[in-house]
């Protein structure tokens, strides 16, 4: 079977034009899941990423009740904005800790 050249490159395009839009649906779905009301959802290691903190740290974050999370399908999941306060939250006693 031939195929000329012509045909070839309307056969890619039209592949890639699949392509580009299975990518979109992809990012749609994504951002789906990683954010809720609005807010930015991080996993397990994007907030120890960001953090620099140990999974055990994180664990006791969790169970002290200094950072709330929420569990979807099974899997851990923080807002940034609750990862943030905590991140202010530390701050504020290290200081009062000087200062005292």
């Amino acid at each position: 079977m031939n195929i000329d050249k012509a045909e070839f490159i309307s056969w890619m395009e039209r592949i890639m034009t699949r392509f580009d839009i299975l990518s979109e649906k992809v990012k749609e779905n994504q951002n789906g899941l990683s954010s809720i009301d609005g807010e930015q959802l991080l996993d397990n290691q994007d907030v120890l990423q960001l953090l620099k903190i140990s999974s055990r740290t994180l664990q006791r974050y969790r169970s002290e009740e200094k950072l709330s999370y929420y569990t979807i399908s099974g899997k851990l999941y923080y807002k940034l904005s609750d990862v943030h306060q905590l991140i202010r939250d530390s701050f504020k006693s290290s200081n009062q800790n000087k200062h005292s």
